[in-house]
């Protein structure tokens, strides 16, 4: 049986006076691909944001591996291995795709000015090496062919594979994967789809996603998490989570995706 590799325990987050995680608790486990559903308010973003380093909880913790996490910055978690995508893709939009992910591996030598002045082969040659790397990226998600396209000029689905591409290029351990497939066509959802199933089976990426398309989360998730009123409401498969008499009522029937 797979381990815990994040497991969040007793979470209370606030935004004055309204509570967005009420005594939260879940767990994530290593090389699974969770999903997490939940009517609009239910907590969802707020989870996402105090596991992932942008919000601070006033109560509870967030294991990761066995390591407290709790409280620690997003460059910190980073470090770690723990990326996050966001429903509106984040990327360089002046800068090419394969740029995009040549600036994301951290503590390149390139970086600093001296080191590069006095040891320019070298820089050339680790240069290269996160080139090769990122076309070795590009080449598995199957969009090698826009590498030298300015990010700008994608489509919606382009930048969310680009958004996975470039966690590719640190091996990230887990990524938290915001609605991954609000605004993208159905061919280029499905081509998400089967990157997410490939990065999860042939590399071992753990991943946990926000997604309103009961459909596409159906084909991806096991189990599935729905969050109501900043709580658990029931954890399981998607034939389960459809049957259950109170997910209907606080979700399934109200004008998701089925």
């Amino acid at each position: 049986m797979s381990k815990n590799l994040v497991t969040v325990k007793n979470i209370v987050k606030r935004f004055g006076g309204l509570v967005a995680l009420n005594d939260c608790n879940l767990e994530i486990k290593e090389k699974s691909i969770t999903g997490i559903i939940g009517p609009n308010g239910s907590g969802k973003s707020t989870l996402f944001n105090v596991i992932t380093g942008n919000l601070k909880p006033e109560k509870g913790t967030v294991i990761y591996n066995d390591i407290d996490i709790t409280g620690f910055e997003s460059h910190e978690l980073f470090h770690l291995g723990i990326l996050r995508t966001f429903q509106i893709a984040h990327e360089f939009s002046n800068m090419t795709v394969i740029e995009n992910l040549m600036v994301v591996p951290g503590s390149q030598n390139g970086e600093n000015l001296i080191y590069s002045l006095i040891n320019r082969k070298k820089i050339l040659q680790e240069d290269e090496i996160i080139r090769n790397k990122a076309l070795e990226v590009l080449e598995f998600l199957k969009i090698d062919h826009l590498k030298n396209e300015l990010a700008g000029n994608l489509s919606g689905g382009q930048k969310k594979l680009l958004e996975l591409a470039r966690t590719m290029m640190v091996d990230a351990k887990i990524v938290f994967l915001d609605e991954v497939g609000a605004g993208v066509n159905k061919t280029l959802l499905n081509d998400i789809a089967d990157s997410i199933l490939r990065l999860n089976k042939e590399k071992g990426y753990t991943f946990c996603m926000i997604e309103h398309d009961f459909n596409f989360i159906s084909k991806l998730c096991d189990p599935i998490i729905v969050l109501a009123e900043g709580s658990v409401l029931f954890k399981g498969t998607s034939s389960e989570v459809k049957k259950n008499e109170q997910v209907i009522e606080s979700y399934l029937g109200k004008g998701v995706k089925k």
